[in-house]
């Protein structure tokens, strides 16, 4: 799964500490770079990252080349000069005499970003805390600060005051010009930028550019990619910006995680739920042996995966961790098409768009199609929102339209259908709130129906009636327990290849979907059974066997 891949042909603007072109002299220059690289890919977009003063030198070349294919990254673009609280102070920098102009570099950089973060851009977290704290510090006294003590030789007093009109000037530019801008823009926004108002700005930005998408980073300064955990290409990925034609295409423009991903993902996302729930997964083979492991479920696809919701998704993290670890598989797993409406200014990058980095992709027969037809393993929930946000008394219940809607077009690939049941939401926490319950209460009545009446013009399950087709979207009141444990079992799996017959016979499809909507009612049931002879359901007890047994060796559980 890890294959290296380039995901970028990358030029640099370097300008020379000597340089005096004016900005629309800059503006140029990019434009010809731009021109000659159409000219070369003219069908494939061209990215602009702009970082700071980059990000007004961005917006004025997209204002003035619309007939361009390009995608803006503003990284805190400096529109917001103007209004810099630094603004008062620039006077005062401008007259610090020459032989004092050495204090200058040791003053900016309070302001510039979070030192710590940048000297632990590069150290392995997963080192001990003492091993990484003697890399900080060496980091810290043996290259930052002697570059402060130099930077006031790279950069002379003439330079500087050059540089702060340029901004002047490249501020006031953009900002006249931005009316006109065409391109898609993805704005990344420091919290604590303490250079410029960069959280306000991207607000501005998001209401005047025409197709802007903002991600804000609330514990960032204001040299958010020079900073600790911060992956551009992560990022751009998160957000569904990466894209190798003038459309973006869910499936043909996937880029699977790195190596650096899957470790952050898996220790910083999914770290203390995998402890916590200590996840057990059994699979049936072809004779209905059920085994440990995922042995059962097929390398080679398309398969398509078909199973229960449990309670907000809960058990999508664990699941996706054992198919990369055993099987060096990523599955993709179709999502509520809310998850990638861009509606919000002050949207942080979050697990929503880790989820997007590990490939899920909003739920339509379209991108069914498309993935079945690329052979991937898809994950596929026919219970969808309702079930995964289901009320009180419903855990372990099927909430599953009546038609057959994944069987035929599993056939028209021959995918291999795996029907799984997964149990353990109630012992992890008690549903105490539930959709009805929540409704009662006024204020939030109104704000839950406003997101339900948002959610609405996806036009999701129009076609459907009953329970499944109620998918109000909402945050369920939880009352947390002592962990228990999560628990999954692949049942049997359907093979379509060969079965043509199953494209257009509706009895004969609908027979396959009882059948696989059966095997995952047998399945909960056959967990509900055997989790009680699990001699390590609780956390407590497997936390004492780990306390008595070497870290590589798994907690054991029930034999199948």
């Amino acid at each position: 799964m890890f294959t290296k891949y380039r995901a970028f042909h990358v030029w640099c603007l370097h300008i020379p500490v000597n340089d005096r072109t004016p900005f629309e002299g800059l503006v140029k220059v990019v434009e010809d770079v731009l021109k000659q690289e159409q000219a070369t890919r003219p069908n494939k977009p061209i990215y602009l990252v702009g970082d700071s003063f980059g990000g007004c030198l961005a917006l004025a070349v997209a204002a003035r080349n619309r007939s361009l294919d390009l995608v803006l990254i503003l990284v805190n673009p400096a529109t917001s000069f103007e209004r810099s609280p630094l603004q008062p102070f620039l006077p005062i920098l401008e007259m610090v005499p020459e032989e004092l102009h050495f204090t200058v570099p040791y003053a900016l950089s309070f302001i510039m970003g979070d030192p710590i973060k940048m000297a632990t851009m590069g150290i392995d977290n997963q080192l001990p805390a003492g091993i990484k704290m003697e890399k900080l510090r060496h980091k810290l006294t043996n290259s930052m600060l002697p570059l402060l003590s130099e930077l006031g030789g790279i950069v002379p007093r003439e330079t500087l005051l050059w540089k702060l009109k340029l901004l002047r000037v490249g501020a006031a530019y953009a900002n006249s010009r931005i009316h006109a801008v065409q391109a898609e823009v993805l704005v990344l926004a420091s919290g604590k930028d303490r250079m410029l108002p960069s959280q306000e700005e991207s607000k501005r930005l998001y209401r005047v550019l025409k197709n802007c998408t903002v991600r804000c980073f609330k514990e960032n300064g204001h040299t958010l990619l020079l900073e600790d955990s911060i992956s551009l290409l992560t990022i751009i990925k998160g957000t569904c910006k990466y894209r190798r034609s003038w459309r973006y295409d869910f499936a043909s423009d996937f880029l699977p995680p790195s190596k650096g991903e899957l470790d952050y993902a898996l220790q910083e996302l999914l770290g203390f739920l995998r402890n916590a729930v200590s996840s057990v997964f059994l699979s049936t083979m072809e004779d209905g042996t059920i085994v440990k492991g995922l042995a059962g479920v097929p390398d080679e696809g398309p398969v398509l995966l078909v199973g229960y919701h449990m309670l907000m998704g809960l058990e999508l993290g664990p699941m996706s961790e054992a198919f990369i670890k055993e099987k060096n598989i990523l599955f993709r797993g179709m999502a509520h098409p809310i998850l990638y409406s861009e509606n919000d200014s002050e949207k942080d990058f979050g697990y929503m768009d880790w989820i997007k980095v590990f490939g899920a992709y909003p739920v339509t027969a379209t991108n069914l199609f498309k993935l079945l037809s690329a052979k991937s393993h898809v994950l596929l929930y026919p219970g969808g929102a309702r079930e995964a946000l289901h009320n009180r008394g419903e855990q372990y219940k099927l909430i599953w339209p009546d038609q057959q809607e994944f069987v035929r077009m599993a056939a028209r690939f021959g995918a291999t259908i795996v029907p799984f049941g997964t149990v353990g939401e109630d012992d992890i926490a008690e549903l105490v709130l539930d959709y009805n319950d929540l409704m009662k209460i006024p204020i939030l009545n109104d704000y839950i129906s406003d997101i339900t009446r948002d959610t609405k013009r996806f036009k999701l399950r129009e076609e459907s009636s009953g329970e499944v087709a109620n998918q109000q979207l909402y945050l369920p009141g939880l009352l947390p327990k002592i962990p228990g444990r999560f628990y999954y079992l692949f049942g049997k799996p359907i093979h379509t290849k060969g079965r043509p017959e199953l494209v257009k016979d509706k009895v004969e499809a609908n027979r396959v979907y009882l059948e696989a909507k059966a095997e995952v009612e047998k399945s909960i049931a056959y967990l509900l059974k055997k989790r009680e002879e699990d001699p390590y359901r609780s956390v407590v007890d497997r936390l004492s066997y780990s306390l008595t047994h070497l870290p590589e060796n798994d907690v054991p559980s029930f034999e199948p």
